[in-house]
């Protein structure tokens, strides 16, 4: 294979490259580097109809970043190219898809090794940003990994904690460390994770910084900070409330010199239902509310009497409390029904242009998911039962760690805490819903389509005929997204499910042998299988049937939802099918071999028993 440079206008972009289209892309993020070092990466391309000119079939993005370097005064663009044969649009098509979609982004902790590499080497944090088109709060973020203990960036580097749990781990000591480290790898501990790690951190209660409302130059407490947040914390909780609790105070002596009849201060405990309430201003009576929550975060409602209150002085305004007569409301300018006459030609005329306007249109909808209508009512499928074991396996699987981290990224990017449990139910009514139309206005296209995509994802009704649809429309492989854990053993009671299960990792012959022991053996054979202990040898990428895209069962029974609703869902899609949308319609059984090759015999019983017992 031969790499030759050629220059850069003796190149274009083929028609065969998946990337091809009228619109630049985008090379924001690579171009630094490219004005700084040229491409080092060479380019795919292929002769065209002239002669001495080359088509680019991969790499289009260097290609762009290279144009842009040159306009940008960088002299004699020549890119690396090795060159395939002409002629052949499948071959150049297939390269571009590999190039394009066969890669994988080196994990943080590989990244913390390279940069530490680069630092040792004499590059600054600036040079690091600069060649790899990062902030350097980015570069300064990787490298603070180097305050982990080696044992928890080795633990972060095998998926076996996740980013929001690293980010809190960097908040702590290394004595705190060592500690959590030590429930970590305990066999009867659980170590606290995300949110509950920063509680017990520090110690029930994390306080941003953020929502101090004292002067943050007057305190003279300990502030915890770390690169992964732009706010410290609170290290003394009790501080934090002495000086905002006095701080309240000072507000609400300002407000009552202001004129106001009332201020009540409401604990964090309590809360404060706008619905319960009326708006009523200063001159009236209005009195201010100031409500306090567990965060630290003080919010102040002005002007408010309660619904009672209001409904009373209206009442008394217009008997008149001297006795005289009432006074005589003042007539509005519309009617009713005139009213009516114009909402509705208005809202036509707004549905009319709306419905020609795709973009805004996606933007308004994706609000109304999120913050809902009056028309608009969302509910968030909630990944929590009663079983904490449950809990604490969903909470922690690699499925729920990767889509906790595209949420945070939604929240941040509108504006919402990145500590909220969901990006749907955000907000509620015109107060929440208007501003946020404004923002995803502001957001490119594709970025409303990532906030959208977590919107329905959150909204995704569990237990339903559509996940089996969408399981296998997207391919859905659960060995990638889980692994047998114990809440999953726990909870497998049925002996001859397990059997079956047995028979399914370990063989026939090994599910004869055990069938007459207790399911909690049964159960330790077949962990073995799938870790590989015990000399078993390690049955790769297992899942239960139940679990799988699509799913089966192991008797005769029924009872197995998932297998309905995917019956349910097949029926859905064909009904003209013989299909019986109704039944579980299991497979069978995975039997157990008796008799012939595969029989079970009295002997090989008696020594599996031996092995179990040793």
């Amino acid at each position: 294979m031969n790499i030759d440079y050629i220059p850069i206008d003796r190149l274009s972009v083929s028609k065969a490259n998946m990337r091809q289209g009228k619109k630049p892309p985008d090379v924001s993020d690579i171009l630094p580097s490219v004005i700084k070092r040229g491409v080092i990466i060479p380019v795919i391309v292929r002769p065209n109809c002239q002669d001495g000119h080359f088509e680019i079939c991969a790499s289009k993005r260097r290609y762009f970043a290279s144009l842009a370097a040159q306009s940008a005064g960088k002299e004699d663009v020549s890119l690396p190219c090795i060159t395939i044969a002409a002629n052949d649009d499948a071959d150049a098509l297939e390269i571009s898809m590999i190039e394009n979609m066969l890669r994988q982004s080196p994990d943080p902790v590989t990244q913390w090794e390279s940069y530490t590499r680069l630092v040792k080497e004499g590059r600054s944090v600036e040079d690091i940003a600069a060649t790899f088109a990062l902030t350097e709060l980015q570069v300064k973020r990787i490298l603070a990994l180097g305050n982990l203990l080696p044992r928890i960036r080795e633990a972060f580097r095998a998926e076996e904690i996740d980013a929001a749990t690293v980010k809190h781990l960097n908040l702590a000591t290394k004595a705190q460390q060592k500690a959590w480290l030590a429930l970590f790898e305990g066999e009867d501990s659980y170590a606290p994770r995300g949110t509950q790690l920063k509680a017990w951190l520090f110690g029930g209660a994390s306080i941003s910084v953020g929502i101090a409302l004292f002067d943050m130059d007057n305190f003279t407490g300990q502030i915890v900070t770390n690169l992964f947040e732009e706010d410290g914390y609170f290290a003394d909780v009790d501080q934090f409330w002495a000086a905002q609790s006095a701080e309240i105070e000072k507000r609400k002596a300002a407000y009552l010199e202001e004129g106001w009849s009332d201020v009540q201060i409401i604990a964090p405990n309590q809360h404060f239902a706008s619905w319960e309430y009326e708006k009523t201003p200063k001159r009236k009576g209005g009195r201010v509310y100031i409500q306090t929550r567990e965060n630290g975060e003080v919010v102040f409602h002005e002007g408010y009497l309660t619904a009672k209150e209001g409904s009373a002085k209206r009442k008394s305004e217009a008997s008149g409390d001297s006795g005289g007569t009432a006074t005589k409301a003042a007539r509005p300018e519309l009617t009713s029904a005139l009213t009516s006459y114009v909402d509705l030609h208005r809202h036509a005329a707004v549905r009319s242009e709306l419905a020609g306007k795709p973009h805004v249109a996606l933007c308004v909808m994706v609000a109304h998911a999120i913050c809902g209508s009056s028309l608009w009512s969302v509910k968030v499928q909630e990944q929590y039962t009663r079983n904490d074991a449950i809990n604490e396996s969903i909470e922690t699987s690699l499925a729920e760690t990767r889509f906790d981290e595209r949420r945070r990224a939604v929240l941040e990017v509108l504006g919402f805490d990145p500590e909220k449990s969901s990006v749907a139910k955000s907000g509620y009514g015109s107060s929440s819903l208007v501003p946020l139309v404004a923002r995803l206005l502001e957001l490119p296209e594709p970025v409303v389509l990532e906030v959208l995509a977590v919107v329905m994802a959150e909204t995704l009704a569990s237990g339903s005929e559509l996940i089996e649809t969408l399981g296998l429309t997207l391919g859905v492989s659960m060995a990638d997204y889980w692994q047998a854990d114990q809440a999953f053993y726990d909870l497998l009671r049925d002996k001859e499910v397990a059997t079956a299960i047995l028979a399914e990792v370990g063989g026939g012959a090994v599910a004869s042998a055990n069938a007459k022991e207790k399911g909690k053996v049964i159960k330790s054979v077949i962990s073995d299988y799938v870790t590989g202990s015990n000399d078993r040898p390690k049955v790769k990428a297992w899942v239960p049937r139940w679990m799988a895209f699509p799913p089966t069962a192991y008797t005769e029974r029924g009872g197995v939802a998932t297998v309905a609703n995917a019956n349910r869902a097949a029926w859905l899609t064909t009904p003209d099918e013989p299909v019986d949308p109704d039944p579980a319609a299991p497979v069978a059984a995975a039997e157990i071999p008796v008799g012939g090759d595969g029989e079970a015999t009295a002997d090989t019983a008696i020594v599996e028993e031996e092995r179990l017992a040793a």
